[in-house]
């Protein structure tokens, strides 16, 4: 059996390991949470180098993966300096080729029902395969990567801006610690509502699951939820909030559906390569594998 592991810097509480199959291999694949203690998650890092197929970096990546270039985060590398034998992976792979169709998949299946054709996204300058998906769909988008990332109520609102601040403003967020980033830890699981105006403004709420929640108000009547790594518990708190439909970019999976960096990494371990997919090779499986998003009716 195959065996792929994701080291993620949010909390225990959220830990899943299931077994499937992927390319006619058998693989096992697993969460582990350490709960923001980024010493914990460099040592499990080199404790299990060589061990397991293929790791994945959760709670961090090691990219920013804008819409135009990659980054580098140097908090995030710096978890992975020493894993010299198993190939590391943090999601990006997919983002760059399986969630650039998200929402051309999700009006093959829904059709026409969003209207109208808004969406804010939670992370769009650090996600620029969804981003590409909306941009291509159509779609009028607010990026809210500072609001949500950086605490500052600024919110960008055409494709030329974004990109202008992605080439400004990255290159010095990739020098920033993890805790100024990202919610880690037990902070994952609080929910201090803010820009509700924005949530309510638009149809279509995108992006990562922990930046969506976090603010998240009590009324989300109708909306459309666009991401990925929910557990049973997050779906249940879209119902009680009015939620329509929950899309995911990766399977669902007993129940969960894994981030970017834990798929990766499942299909990097089948592939057995010994090392990260390219974007052909990645592409191909999509297609062999008949990826889609998934969409819960939650209604």
């Amino acid at each position: 059996m195959k065996r792929a592991v994701s080291v993620s810097l949010g909390s225990r509480s959220r830990d899943k390991k299931v077994v499937t199959t992927l390319l006619g291999e058998e693989v096992s694949i697993e969460r582990i949470g350490t709960d923001g203690d980024e010493e914990k998650a460099y040592q499990l890092f080199c404790e299990l180098d060589g061990k397991v197929d293929a790791f994945g970096v959760g709670g961090i990546d090691l990219y920013v993966h804008a819409i135009k270039r990659d980054y580098p985060l140097y908090a995030g590398l710096r978890l992975v300096r020493d894993v010299k034998q198993t190939p590391v992976v943090d999601g990006g792979g997919l983002k760059s080729t399986l969630e650039t169709r998200v929402m051309q998949d999700v009006e093959k299946q829904l059709g026409d029902v969003i209207f109208p054709k808004t969406a804010l996204l939670v992370a769009g300058l650090t996600r620029g395969g969804m981003s590409k998906s909306f941009i291509q769909a159509g779609y009028k988008l607010v990026f809210a990567d500072l609001m949500f990332g950086l605490g500052i109520p600024l919110p960008i609102n055409t494709v030329p801006m974004a990109n202008f601040a992605a080439a400004v403003l990255l290159p010095i967020v990739g020098r920033l610690p993890i805790k100024m980033l990202y919610p880690t830890g037990e902070k994952q699981l609080e929910v201090v509502p803010k820009y509700e105006k924005y949530y309510q403004a638009n149809q279509v709420i995108a992006g990562d699951w922990l930046y969506i929640m976090q603010h998240a108000p009590d009324n989300l009547e109708g909306k459309i939820i666009v991401t990925n790594t929910t557990t049973e518990a997050d779906v249940g708190f879209l119902k009680k909030r009015g939620v329509h439909y929950l899309v995911t970019t990766t399977p669902v999976l007993d129940g969960r559906s894994f981030g970017t960096n834990m798929f990766e990494a499942a299909l990097v371990a089948a592939a057995g390569k010994n090392r990260p997919l390219n974007t052909v090779e990645l592409n191909q499986i999509i297609e062999n594998l008949n990826l889609t998003a998934q969409i819960q009716d939650l209604r």
